[in-house]
C-alpha cells in the first residue's frame, strides 16, 4: 500500500500510521458494502425519491422504512383520521407501502400522519420523509402536510457558479432577522436582509434552523424532520425564492446542518418511529447526549447512512443549497463527545475514544457533496482539531473544505478578561496564525453562542451598560471609545492573520446591543430580545453605523485584494511591552498598536527591501468613528533605519488602539 499523503503533510502523525490505515480500510470496506466496486454515492443517496409520498399515474404511493413495526396505517384529513382505513403492506427489508387510487384523494395541503403499531401499542407519527409540517393553532400539535403545488418553482439560477474565492460568511437565523417583534419570514429576509449582506461584501450566507424543529427556542439544533424546511418561517417555495435571489446576487447559500444528534421527541421527530429505539440511534446511554438532551445516531448502520446521505442530497437538489456547515462534528467523532477533553496530544485523536463509524460517515458525506456540487462547500465545526479533517479523502483525510477556527472566539474572550496592559502579542500571533498543515480555516471573532442570554458579545464585554447611554456620536465615554476601537481591531486581526475564510453572526458586525432571548415562559413569551435592530446601524448619528461601515469596508478590501489565507504570511514585529504587532502578506502590511495610551510618532518597521507603501484602510478613520490620525495621502518609502544597523524599513506614525493596512506601491 502506498504511504498516505497525510503522513508527509504532517510528520507528527507518523506514530499513528496504523490508526490512519485502519480508518481508510474502514472507509473502503463500508463503501464497497454500500456501493460495490464502481458505485457512486449520488446513485445511492436517493431515499427521498423512493420513500415518502409520490404521485403515480392512477393516484399516489406512500412508503416508509419501519423494520420493527407490526403495522402502519396512513391517516389524515382525507380519511377523517381513521386508523384502520388505509393500512400499508409490508415488503422486504422493513419497507411498508400503500398505493392510493385517485389523484384527488390526497391534495396539496392535505394534513397527514402515519399510525405505527408494535406489540399491541400504537402511536400517531409524522412520516419520515415528509417535506412540510403544519402546526394546529389550538392544540399546537404538528402534522405532516402533502406539499405538491400545481406549478413547480421556477428556478432562474441555472448559470450561477460560485466564484472560486475565499468564503466571507454571514451567519443568520431567519426568525430573528427582522426588527419587528415576531418571527421573521423567508420572504422578509429575501427582501430586507439580502441587500444588506451584499452591501457589506459578504459572498456567502449560512442559514441556521432550516430543518424543521418543534421548539422554536432550540436555535434549530433539535431537528425533528430531515426533509422538511422549517414551517416557522414560511413555505418551501419562499425558501427556494430566497436562495434563488441570493444566487442572482452572486451569494452562495450554506445550510447549518444538524446530523450530530436529533430531538428526542416521538410525536414530532424520528425517535422510536418503528417502535424501537435502535431504528436510527444507539441503544442506552450511547444513544443519548446528556448535555444536549437529544438522541445520537448509529453511523455504523447502513440504513442510517442511507437516510442521512439522502437528506444531504435532497437539500442540494431540491433547494439548490451550495453546501453545509456540519454542526457538532466533535460530538460525532468521539465517544465522550469531546466534553471536558483537552486535545493536547495526538493520543487523544487516535484512541478507543474515537468513533470511527462517525468519521467514515463524514467521509461519505463530503464525497457525496462534491459529486452533486463540485464547487459545494463543507465546513466542519470541530473544536478538537482532528488531524486530516480538511484534507482530501485520497490523502487520508476526512474531506472537509474548511474547519471553523473555534479557538479564536475563546481566545478573544480570554484576552478581554485581562487588563489591556497584560495583552500578549506573542500569544495573539500564535493563536490566530497557527493551523494544521494544509488545513483551511474559517476565522471568526465571536460566535453566535456569545449573543445568547447568559453570555456576552465582545462589545458588551467591553462596554457593558455604557452602551445604553453613550453610543451617540456626541457622547464621549472612555468605555465606549475603548470598546468600539477594539471591536474594529479584533475583527481586522482575525480576518487577516492566516485564515482562508471569515464568518460573522448577523448584527455582530455593528455591535448589536441586545442579547438573544427566545420567547419563553420566563420572559412572558416576548419577542423583544429575539430580533435584530437594523435601525441602529442605519442611524448615522450612532456609533453602530460607524462599526457597520467599517465591517463592510474591511470585508470588501480583503476580498478585492485577495488577502485571505496564509500564503506569504510573515511576522515582522511582536512587542508585548509596547503592544505592537506587524506582519506582511504578499504586497500588504498589517500594523497594530493595541496599547491603550501610547502612540508612536516614528515607529521603525524593518522591511528588508526597497519599496514604497500607502495606507489603504485604518480603524481610526473618521468614517469608522475614529479620530482620523493617519494620513492616507502619504507614501512611505523605505529608508535606512538608524536603530536597525542601517536595515531598510519605514518610519510611520502608529496611534494607540489602531490597526491599519498598507499596500506596496508598484
Amino acid at each position: 500500500m502506498n504511504k498516505l499523503k497525510i503522513l508527509e503533510i504532517d510528520p507528527w502523525i507518523e506514530p499513528y500510521e496504523k490508526d490512519l490505515v485502519l480508518r481508510m480500510d474502514r472507509y473502503e470496506k463500508v463503501r464497497r458494502e454500500l456501493l460495490g466496486v464502481t458505485g457512486r454515492f449520488g446513485d445511492f443517496a436517493n431515499g427521498h425519491h423512493f420513500y415518502g409520498f409520490h404521485r403515480e399515474e392512477e393516484g399516489w404511493v406512500y412508503r416508509e422504512w419501519a423494520p420493527g413495526a407490526d403495522g402502519l396505517f396512513l391517516i389524515g384529513d382525507f380519511n377523517n383520521w381513521d386508523r384502520n382505513a388505509h393500512p400499508l403492506e409490508e415488503r422486504e427489508g422493513g419497507v411498508w407501502e400503500i398505493h392510493i387510487l385517485g389523484k384527488d384523494t390526497l391534495i396539496h395541503g392535505s394534513r397527514v400522519k402515519v399510525h405505527v403499531t408494535r406489540k399491541g401499542t400504537g402511536m400517531d407519527r409524522i412520516p419520515l420523509y415528509i417535506r412540510k409540517l403544519v402546526q394546529d393553532p389550538e392544540s399546537h400539535d404538528f402534522s405532516g402536510q402533502i406539499w405538491w403545488p400545481e406549478e413547480e418553482f421556477n428556478w432562474t439560477d441555472q448559470h450561477f457558479a460560485p466564484r472560486e474565492e475565499a468564503p466571507f460568511i454571514y451567519e443568520t437565523h431567519i426568525g430573528m432577522a427582522q426588527e419587528r417583534e415576531g418571527i421573521g419570514t423567508y420572504r422578509e429576509f429575501e427582501e430586507n436582509i439580502l441587500p444588506r449582506v451584499q452591501a457589506l461584501g459578504y459572498n456567502t450566507i449560512q442559514i441556521m434552523a432550516v430543518m424543521e424543529h418543534p421548539y422554536y427556542a432550540s436555535f434549530g439544533y433539535h431537528v425533528s424532520n430531515y426533509f422538511a424546511a422549517s414551517s416557522w418561517f414560511g413555505t418551501p417555495e419562499e425558501l427556494k425564492s430566497l436562495i434563488n435571489k441570493a444566487h442572482s446576487m452572486g451569494i452562495r447559500v450554506l445550510m447549518d446542518l444538524v446530523q450530530s444528534h436529533a430531538v428526542k421527541n416521538k410525536a414530532e421527530g424520528i425517535n422510536c418511529f418503528d417502535g424501537t429505539e435502535e431504528q436510527f440511534f444507539h441503544l442506552g446511554d450511547r444513544g443519548y447526549h446528556k448535555a444536549w438532551d437529544s438522541k445520537l445516531f448509529n453511523y455504523g448502520k447502513h440504513e442510517v447512512i442511507h437516510f442521512l446521505l439522502s437528506s444531504l442530497k435532497f437539500w442540494l437538489e431540491e433547494y439548490h443549497f451550495d453546501g453545509f456547515r456540519f454542526d457538532g462534528v466533535t460530538s460525532m467523532i468521539y465517544h465522550d463527545h469531546g466534553l471536558g477533553t483537552a486535545f493536547d496530544c495526538y493520543d487523544k485523536y487516535f484512541s478507543l475514544n474515537t468513533d470511527v463509524d462517525a468519521i467514515t460517515y463524514l467521509q461519505f458525506a463530503t464525497e457525496l457533496i462534491k459529486e452533486i456540487q463540485p464547487r459545494g462547500i463543507a465546513v466542519a465545526e470541530d473544536m478538537s482539531g482532528m488531524p486530516g479533517m480538511c484534507l482530501p479523502i485520497s490523502q487520508g483525510g476526512i474531506g472537509f473544505d474548511y474547519r471553523l477556527a473555534m479557538g479564536m472566539p475563546d481566545f478573544w474572550i480570554r484576552m478581554l478578561d485581562r487588563k489591556d496592559e497584560d495583552w500578549d502579542m506573542e500569544q495573539l500571533w500564535h493563536e490566530l496564525s497557527t493551523s494544521r498543515p494544509a488545513e483551511k480555516r474559517i476565522g471568526y471573532a465571536e460566535s453566535h453562542d456569545q449573543a445568547l442570554v447568559g453570555d456576552k458579545t465582545l462589545i458588551f464585554r467591553m462596554a457593558d451598560q455604557d452602551m445604553y447611554w453613550h453610543m451617540n456620536k456626541n457622547s464621549r465615554n472612555l468605555g465606549v471609545e475603548r470598546a468600539t476601537a477594539l471591536h474594529k481591531m479584533i475583527r481586522l486581526a482575525t480576518i487577516s492573520m492566516g485564515c482562508e475564510g471569515y464568518l460573522n453572526f448577523m448584527g455582530n458586525e455593528f455591535g448589536h446591543p441586545e442579547w438573544i432571548d427566545f420567547p419563553r415562559e420566563g420572559n412572558g413569551w416576548s419577542f423583544w430580545h429575539c430580533r435584530r435592530q437594523w435601525s441602529l446601524a442605519d442611524d448615522e448619528n450612532l456609533r453602530y453605523h460607524d462599526l457597520n461601515t467599517f465591517d463592510g469596508a474591511m470585508v470588501r478590501l480583503m476580498k478585492e485584494e485577495k488577502m485571505m489565507g496564509e500564503e506569504g504570511l510573515e511576522c515582522l514585529w511582536r512587542d508585548s511591552a509596547r503592544k505592537i504587532l506587524a506582519y506582511r502578506k504578499k504586497d500588504h502590511l498589517f500594523l497594530f498598536n493595541f496599547h491603550p495610551l501610547d502612540s508612536l510618532p516614528d515607529f521603525e518597521l524593518p522591511l528588508h527591501e526597497q519599496a514604497g507603501y500607502q495606507v489603504l484602510l485604518d480603524t481610526d478613520e473618521e468614517r469608522f468613528g475614529g479620530f482620523n490620525r493617519i494620513d492616507h495621502g502619504c507614501q512611505y518609502e523605505t529608508q535606512r533605519l538608524p536603530s536597525r544597523e542601517g536595515d531598510l524599513g519605514i518610519f510611520i506614525y502608529l496611534p494607540s488602539r489602531t490597526g491599519m493596512i498598507l499596500k506596496k506601491v508598484k
